[in-house]
């Protein structure tokens, strides 16, 4: 048991089932499926968690109706197809000692893809229009409403008599369940809308239709959002009421003949999918505080006896602790902090806090893997998803002497590998300090975290035995001292200013000088030219209108801060905009004078002039650095950014690469 977290790892009993600990792994698509089944892939991402300590797995959604498929790759739980992968990611589970449910889910007019690219179809309980993706739903009728409903009760007891343990139905984030239930989306006039009873009797039905498919022992709950934190959303009021209701819904165990509860626990998230505005709490980013929903649980646990768990961006241990401790939940989601680091839950009971590889909250590769169609994995951890690749790590059969040149973030991971494998490696970084250009990264606003994924990688390469060795820069007598059997060069980018016209008298600076020096500006507008559509430039200039200081961004891509992820996107630009952000778009900087900005259109002729420019801040395409120096007979490997400027994410499953290479050739 933790000293550190007794809350955390005191066992709970939800329903028939004792779960070993507080730590959960939530519902999440990875798209790590096998044409809508559950696959090797899928089993081996949950079996990392499973054997790194979490005490419940739910699996990502399952489609309990052909209605139901929301995305292309989604699971489907309609036939008997499904049931061996059921089976075994279960097994797999089970032999870890952690218990595993599967969500029951239909998503309503939340439709991401259509078929073979075509826009998407989508049902509803009326034809409201969904603004986010931009759909139009066919309303259910009244046949296909009860099709759906004996869906839900017929994929549970499939599900259930695979081996999972329980199910949960997902009624979070504006999906079908909730959408009967919100006034302003379900505008029906039959026994399914109306009044708040009839309003109510899809998801009731929903759930005693469950609770009899699979019996008194397979534990049955709830995924809802405490609040949907948008236009026309839920309020949480109005969840609240809904809850207390199907609280008190208990129905026959058909054994014994007593009343069994309908619902042995609630899920309790924020958000909703139908709006940029409510969608951020699906996966909430680094500008929102720890653990901010345990506020939505804390007044479900006013109502109900039943355990309450919570998600909302709880990435550390003592954050989970502290909710839990304080009554504000009975358990803790901590889904991402499992895909940074799977073995999370094992470090924290042995108070092993600091070798945690901390979540940063950046979403670029889990929940923006998932919208972009492809597997899920960790800019940090880039063996999340690819566990069959990757892992366990091999061990080299010939101990080697291997040099990695720069200490950034693909070094670092070059490095931590090489040593966990056997090898003998000396890093050596030019500057005082690890992380290159992350260390840059966290001068930005709401980015402060970034900087903890050096920290973390940093922290790897030390406990792996890495001859760490900064203000070193790399000359020959360094790789003759060294004798390396194999070099990886990982000495990253440096700042690229692009073909300007400069007036003598403008006050210009590249994007890395102003973050690493912060001069200071002139007063006046500020430009703030950004090529890419990233952090830079857009944190540069939120940076500046929050200090109050005039700002135009002008970006080469097609909208400002195109290259980040939509939540995290959606929240610095609304941040932005209520700073007083001026945009151009479209549009690449072509020259300065004295007070003016010039604006060439990407997309024709047209120049655009921002006037009253004070000072112009330049985010420009980073140029390679690579050393010119004589290797001898090593094997030399380039990642990262000193291979193409890119971002963290390539820079570490570079690393990782690299070094898995080494492996093979031992």
């Amino acid at each position: 048991m933790s000293s550190l977290f007794p809350h955390l790892f005191e066992p709970i009993t939800l329903g028939r089932r004792t779960i070993r600990n507080r730590i959960v792994s939530s519902g999440h698509d990875t798209v790590l499926d096998d044409h809508g089944m559950i696959g090797d892939d899928l089993v081996a991402y949950h079996e990392a968690r499973a054997q790194g300590g979490c005490g419940l797995i739910v699996l990502q959604v399952s489609g309990v109706h052909e209605t139901a498929r929301y995305t292309n790759h989604v699971l489907m739980a309609t036939d008997d197809s499904s049931v061996p992968g059921y089976r075994a990611v279960a097994e797999v589970v089970h032999r870890h000692g952690t218990t595993i449910f599967a969500q029951l889910f239909h998503p309503g007019r939340e439709v991401m893809d259509g078929e073979r690219g075509m826009a998407p179809r989508a049902v509803a309980p009326s034809d409201e229009p969904q603004e986010r993706f931009k759909v139009v739903p066919e309303a259910l009728s009244t046949a296909v409403i009860k099709e759906i409903i004996a869906g839900y009760a017929t994929a549970a007891k499939r599900i259930a008599d695979s081996g999972i343990d329980g199910v949960e139905i997902v009624a979070s984030h504006g999906y079908l369940p909730i959408q009967f239930f919100n006034p302003r989306v379900n505008t029906r006039t039959d026994e399914y809308g109306g009044s708040p009873a009839n309003r109510r009797r899809f998801l009731t039905e929903v759930v005693a239709g469950v609770r009899a498919a699979v019996g008194p022992e397979v534990v049955v709950g709830l995924r809802i959002s405490g609040e949907e934190k948008t236009e026309d959303g839920l309020v949480a009021t109005e969840v609240l009421d809904l809850i207390e209701g199907l609280d008190a819904m208990t129905t026959d165990s058909g054994t014994s003949g007593e009343d069994v509860d309908c619902l042995d626990y609630f899920s309790i998230t924020a958000g909703d999918s139908s709006t940029l505005q409510g969608a951020v709490h699906i996966v909430p980013s680094m500008q929102i505080d720890p653990a901010y929903a345990a506020s939505l649980s804390e007044q479900v646990k006013k109502i109900t006896d039943k355990p309450v768990m919570v998600a909302g961006r709880i990435n550390q241990p003592h954050e989970a602790e502290k909710a839990i401790a304080e009554g504000r939940t009975d358990m803790a989601i901590m889904t991402r902090a499992m895909i940074s680091d799977p073995a999370m839950a094992r470090k924290a009971q042995r108070d092993a806090v600091d070798e945690i590889r901390a979540c940063i909250g950046c979403n670029q590769a889990c929940i923006g893997h998932f919208q972009m169609g492809v597997p899920i994995s960790c800019i940090q951890y880039p063996e999340s998803g690819r566990e069959l690749t990757f892992l366990p790590r091999p061990r080299v059969r010939t101990r080697r002497r291997v040099l990695v040149i720069g200490g950034g973030p693909a070094g670092l991971k070059a490095a931590a590998v090489a040593a966990e494998q056997g090898d003998d490696v000396v890093l050596c970084e030019r500057e005082p300090h690890l992380g290159g250009a992350v260390l840059l990264a966290q001068e930005l606003p709401y980015r402060s975290e970034f900087g903890g994924a050096a920290t973390n990688l940093s922290a790897e390469a030390r406990r792996a035995g890495v001859d760490i060795r900064t203000s070193t820069p790399v000359a020959q007598e360094v790789v003759d001292q060294v004798a390396p059997d194999h070099v990886i060069v990982a000495t990253g980018a440096v700042q690229r200013m692009p073909q300007l016209e400069v007036d003598d008298e403008a006050v210009v600076f590249g994007a890395r000088d102003y973050l690493s020096t912060q001069p200071e500006l002139p007063a006046g507008r500020v430009l703030v030219a950004d090529w890419k559509g990233d952090w830079i430039g857009l944190g540069i200039a939120l940076r500046l209108a929050e200090a109050r200081v005039p700002v135009t961004l002008a970006t080469a891509a097609n909208f400002p801060g195109a290259a980040i992820q939509q939540y995290t996107r959606t929240l610095l630009m609304s941040q932005a905009l209520r700073a007083g952000v001026d945009f151009v778009n479209d549009a690449r900087l072509v020259g300065v004078d004295a007070d003016t900005g010039y604006l060439q259109s990407t997309l024709c002729e047209i120049v655009h002039e921002v006037d009253g420019v004070a000072a112009t801040i330049v985010s420009g395409a980073p140029r390679s650095v690579v050393p010119d120096l004589d290797f001898g007979s090593a094997s030399v490997r380039t990642i990262g950014d000193a291979l193409a400027p890119r971002t963290v994410e390539e820079a570490v499953l570079e690393g990782l690469e690299a070094a898995s290479s080494l492996a093979a050739v031992s």
